[in-house]
């Protein structure tokens, strides 16, 4: 019987391609176009090249997750759709029925391979709070464990504008942290990321990004494909915050694949950085989005930013979104920064009732249960620029 640490994995912090085929836990993210033909059809046949070089990582005692695009694109010709559709509710039909159709050709081709596929769908709901954050990587550790190889793709069935991780790159990136995996590997149907559009003269391969200073002047456009959501913008911050969290990263084409995991130099490859981080206050930053905003006045912005104190309902001039106690909110400063991200201690509702209010007035008014603040500062994470 397979067993789930009960710790979070820590990533091996990879610096160094030569790393690279002694890793032993890889997330594989996978775009449309890279398993779709020109009609935009799902492709079996790249599905099954991808599948044969998972078989050769499970092989060795390698743990793979992988991270598939593909689902609405899998549905346009079934469904007669010329193009990927650009509304929520045509995109929540298609994905419903190119879910089962991609979920099927993976499951095909890993079992090929005597591999056992596990579908796992999430939407960003799923890890805004974190008891469900650590279900999610509970689950996972358990298809891990038992040599199964987890799918997973966003839940576009039942996503909206508002809950969605937005593109599988930025999911991509969630689940190797979440994983504690050593290597993330962006397959696309470019080869690396370049120094401008690689059409254009002069462009040339970044081969190493030690640290952002090494994209500075780079254009990367923000287009992603017909079939796809995820343009090289997305790509990039993906690798920024594996990489930030210890996971490096290697973005390159879905053919380059095998010169990929032999280590050799292709694609762009972001090696893991050190020192230790407060991993809920990564998460706060980096695997959650506001449910809502709280706008502050310039005395609490710059408690927060400077001097690390928690936000107290006085501070609090505006409350904006609806959501409930115990989620992520941006707090926004009078000029219109988010300078900090924190759970929240109170509903939107009981946030409207006590904005601006001192916490000996609350306390007097409604006793105890008013007297804590509405970001504790061992709950927030005060974000870059503050």
């Amino acid at each position: 019987m397979s067993t789930v640490p009960q710790q979070p994995r820590q990533p091996a912090r990879v610096t160094a391609r030569a790393q690279v085929p002694g890793v032993h836990r890889i997330v594989l993210k996978i775009g449309s176009s890279s398993l779709t033909d020109t009609a935009g059809r799902l492709d079996p046949a790249a599905v099954r090249a991808v599948a044969d070089h998972v078989a050769v990582l499970a092989a060795r005692g390698t743990d793979v997750v992988i991270v598939s695009s593909g689902a609405i694109a899998a549905a346009l010709a079934p469904l007669g759709l010329p193009r990927r559709p650009a509304d929520v509710a045509t995109q929540q039909a298609a994905a419903s029925v190119g879910q089962s159709l991609l979920a099927s050709a993976w499951a095909q081709a890993l079992g090929a391979n005597g591999l056992v596929a596990g579908q796992v769908l999430l939407t960003e709901s799923d890890v805004i709070r974190r008891e469900t954050y650590r279900n999610v990587r509970t689950a996972l550790e358990a298809l891990l464990g038992m040599r199964a190889v987890p799918v997973i793709n966003e839940n576009d069935t039942t996503a909206t504008h508002e809950i969605r991780f937005g593109d599988n790159d930025r999911l991509a990136a969630l689940v190797a942290q979440l994983i504690g995996a050593d290597l993330l590997v962006l397959l696309t149907d470019v080869d690396a990321l370049y120094t401008a559009p690689p059409r254009e003269p002069g462009a040339r391969r970044i081969v190493t990004v030690q640290d952002d200073a090494a994209l500075e002047g780079v254009d990367v456009g923000s287009v992603g494909s017909a079939v796809g959501t995820g343009g090289m913008v997305t790509k990039l911050a993906a690798a920024q915050h594996a990489s930030t969290t210890g996971t490096a990263t290697i973005l390159t084409a879905a053919g380059l694949l095998g010169e990929v995991l032999t280590g050799q130099d292709v694609g762009t490859f972001f090696p893991a950085r050190h020192g230790r981080r407060r991993s809920r206050l990564v998460w706060l930053r980096f695997a959650t989005r506001g449910a809502g905003s709280l706008h502050v006045d310039e005395g609490a912005a710059t408690a927060l930013a400077s001097r690390r104190r928690s936000l107290l309902a006085v501070g609090i001039t505006e409350v904006r979104g609806t959501f409930a106690a115990g989620v992520p909110v941006d707090v926004v400063a009078p000029d219109g920064r988010v300078v900090a991200r924190g759970l929240v201690a109170y509903s939107s509702e009981d946030l409207r009732a006590i904005r601006g209010r001192s916490s000996a007035d609350l306390r007097h008014e409604h006793g105890d249960a008013f007297r804590r603040p509405v970001l504790h500062r061992d709950d927030l994470v005060v974000l870059p620029g503050a």
